[in-house]
C-alpha cells in the first residue's frame, strides 16, 4: 500500500506579514490539496470552485460566507461545499487552512 503523509501542515505554511500564501501540498487524479496561510484581515473575495471542495481549519479563525450564510470557524472546523457555491474567506487572525478539491 502506498501513501502520502504530512506530519505537521503548519510547518509547511509560514504566515506572511500582510499577505496570503497558497501552496499545493498534494495532487493526484482524484484530489488536489492546497494549503493557505493568511495574515489577520487577509481574504479571498467571493468566488466559486468548479468542483466540490472541503475546507479544514488548521489554525486561527475565519469568517466564511457560504452562499447567503455567514459563519465563523476555528481549528478543527470542517466544511464541504458543492461545486459553484459562491463563497469568500476572511482571516480574523493569523490563520491556516487546507482546501481539498474533489474531482
Amino acid at each position: 500500500m502506498s501513501y502520502f503523509a504530512i506530519d505537521d501542515v503548519a510547518d509547511l505554511l509560514e504566515i506572511p506579514a500582510d499577505g496570503t500564501l497558497s501552496k499545493v501540498l498534494y495532487r493526484d487524479d482524484r484530489i488536489r490539496v492546497v494549503g493557505f496561510a493568511f495574515d489577520a484581515g487577509q481574504e479571498l473575495t467571493e468566488h466559486t470552485a468548479s468542483v466540490p471542495v472541503v475546507l479544514e481549519v488548521v489554525a486561527g479563525r475565519f469568517r466564511l460566507v457560504l452562499g447567503d450564510e455567514e459563519r465563523v470557524v476555528g481549528p478543527r472546523s470542517w466544511v464541504h461545499m458543492d461545486a459553484h457555491l459562491p463563497h469568500s474567506v476572511e482571516a480574523l487572525e493569523p490563520s491556516i487552512l487546507l482546501l481539498t478539491l474533489l474531482r
